[in-house]
């Protein structure tokens, strides 16, 4: 391996033989997960809907990557995922459930079907997944690592809420199936990602793509490795420790709402002002 294919952060070989199927794996966060578990060692299955985007995506990857074609969101389909990952490697360590998706639009203009398509997807699609993999692979195999793929702010999100509900019932979903299934090895974490840098953003109005990073504390957008190297980590063994857990990711936005610093506590130059301290008593 080439200096350049290896991870920079994690040691040489952390996945070695392991394999981990990616849904929506050949974009943004699913494509950066899937490069870093690749640098880790692992063999990685990218699925998804557009064979030409899994295959462009395998391509950077290299030869650890490999592509199927399928849809989470109907049954056939997923099982079919799961058959071919099977069919190809002879086993699935880890499961990421990064599929999916939402569109801009005020809550009081959500029509039931949009509802129910994202419901469908967010929820159905990784619910499918999740059951699938786990039932049919991980629990006959004794091990296995289920990672759920979220949404910050916890607190709602503005423009998107069937989509924060969607990912709310996932995370709930999340901690149920740790239990559920912690006797047979299995660890199920969920991933709250915040705003990235990746493809995603450009779909949405001008206005929310450039006021996305102020909304952040960190005054920037999350960069797609560091979310990869989250789930790298949460593949490796330590991962089995945060079972059950939802880990936020997102440079603090998961606790505040609105331009950073907020106009109401910065002067006009934009700074926010320190308090002058008294000082300390002198000592006895």
């Amino acid at each position: 391996m080439s200096a350049a294919d290896a991870s920079a952060i994690f040691a040489p070989g952390l996945l070695d033989g392991q394999v981990a199927l990616v849904t929506g794996g050949g974009t943004g966060l699913g494509k950066a997960a899937a490069h870093e578990l690749a640098r880790c060692g692992a063999s990685v299955v990218l699925a998804g809907r557009r064979a030409e985007v899994l295959d462009a995506a395998a391509a950077e990857i290299g030869p650890r990557a490999s592509t199927i074609v399928g849809d989470v969101r109907e049954d056939a389909s997923a099982a079919a995922l799961v058959d071919a990952a099977l069919a190809r490697h002879g086993r699935l360590d880890v499961l990421v459930n990064n599929a999916g998706g939402q569109y801009f639009v005020p809550a009081e203009a959500i029509a039931a079907k949009g509802w129910q398509a994202v419901f469908r997807l967010n929820v159905g699609g990784t619910t499918r997944m999740t059951e699938l993999v786990a039932e049919r692979v991980m629990r006959p195999a004794g091990r296995g690592t289920i990672l759920n793929v979220t949404l910050s702010p916890h607190h709602g999100l503005a423009g998107m809420t069937h989509s924060s509900a969607a990912r709310a019932a996932v995370e709930g979903l999340t901690r149920a199936w740790a239990q559920r299934w912690a006797a047979d090895g299995i660890a199920v974490v969920a991933l709250a990602a915040g705003h990235f840098e990746t493809e995603a953003l450009d779909k949405y109005p001008d206005v929310v793509r450039a006021g996305a990073a102020r909304t952040v504390p960190l005054q920037r957008l999350g960069r797609p490795l560091e979310h990869a190297w989250l789930v790298a980590l949460l593949a490796s063994p330590l991962g089995r420790a945060f079972s059950g857990s939802v880990v936020t990711l997102d440079g603090a936005r998961d606790n505040w709402f609105g331009p950073w610093p907020p106009p109401t506590l910065a002067d006009d130059d934009g700074v926010v002002p320190t308090e002058a301290r008294r000082p300390a008593p002198p000592s006895a």
